[in-house]
């Protein structure tokens, strides 16, 4: 059986000393990546919304930014708050642990003692995990957390989290503009900017699919189809609605 040499690599005892060491860190490509579908999603709707009622392309820029700037700073702002909000439920949950363990210390090591029972150790092997657990505070608190309530020691940065999305749905969200960018700075050169959009737009569908994919461990070409998909379904309700009130701009 052939093995990769990458993954003959990773589980050396010095590279697993080191990963371990280092502990988990927070993986920022996944809020990018739903930032930036988001992005594409929302905006390019707001795009065809505008086309599908046959409106200039400076409005189409001005509700596009303004959708940009506004549903960007939602969704950070979501999201900060949601990883705030779980780190401030993990410190409390600590807290709790450090005064269960402080008032009543042998009921919390019976604990991890029925903890590590559940996992098939027994005898003096478990006595011996219960002890160096058990000895250092730390290490006590951590193991409870992580056992009894499945909170991970190490802590999202909220506000890192929030910059990752919201910069990532800029980033993709202005794709679908590029086209009335140039259109009403050079009134002419394309033909039709609502197609040019359209073209750019699912380019960066596929390719965040891809990424996504990646992220998740979803098959590539699977997770850049279910992108592009939903940004089609989105975009295409979008411009029918946008189509079906177009009698209302045309009398404003």
């Amino acid at each position: 059986m052939s093995h990769h040499p990458n993954h003959q690599e990773d589980h050396t005892p010095d590279a697993i000393r080191e990963r371990l060491t280092k502990g988990v860190s927070q993986d920022f490509l996944k809020d990018s990546i739903f930032g930036a579908i988001d992005g594409a999603v929302t905006t390019f709707a707001v795009v065809s919304s505008v086309a599908g009622a046959g409106l200039p392309a400076g409005l189409v820029i001005i509700l596009g930014v303004a959708n940009l700037i506004a549903d960007g700073f939602s969704m950070a702002s979501g999201n900060f708050l949601g990883t705030h909000a779980e780190n401030q439920a993990a410190n409390r949950t600590r807290r709790e642990e450090e005064r269960e363990i402080e008032m009543h210390p042998d009921g919390e090591r019976e604990e991890i003692r029925q903890i590590f029972a559940a996992k098939g150790f027994k005898g003096e092997t478990l006595e011996q995990i219960v002890k160096v657990i058990t000895a250092d505070k730390q290490r006590w608190v951590d193991t409870m957390l992580q056992e009894e309530h499945g909170i991970h020691t190490a802590q999202p940065a909220a506000w890192k989290a929030a910059t990752a999305t919201f910069l990532a749905f800029l980033l993709v969200g202005a794709v679908p503009l590029i086209a009335y960018v140039v259109d009403l700075a050079r009134p002419g050169v394309l033909a039709n900017p609502f197609a040019v959009a359209c073209v750019l737009t699912m380019v960066s569908f596929g390719i965040v699919g891809a990424l996504k994919a990646r992220v998740v461990g979803q098959n590539t070409f699977a997770g850049v189809v279910e992108t592009i998909a939903v940004g089609a379904l989105a975009s295409g309700m979008a411009y029918g609605i946008g189509y079906l009130l177009r009698p209302f701009a045309d009398f404003a």
